[in-house]
């Protein structure tokens, strides 16, 4: 006998709410689509900030140095 993988958020649905959990598992369609997209964005923004960081921090730390250097130079 196969078992079938659980998936973290499928607990996390069957935890909030056991109905919209065997709605999911059948293919039923979500009633609250707007939502969803709303959710599925504001997830793509966050991504996007999160893989900005390092690139920030790279820039912090060159401005850093080139504060460095003009100072010593001036000195």
């Amino acid at each position: 006998m196969i078992m079938r993988v659980i998936k973290a958020s499928e607990l996390g649905s069957f935890l909030y709410c056991q109905r919209a959990w065997w709605y999911q598992l059948r293919g039923e369609p979500s009633a609250n689509q707007g939502a969803m997209v709303s959710g599925t964005q504001r997830h793509q923004i966050h991504a996007w900030r999160v893989k900005l960081v390092p690139v920030l921090i790279v820039i912090a730390v060159l401005l850093a140095l080139i504060a460095i250097v003009v100072i010593l130079v001036r000195k």
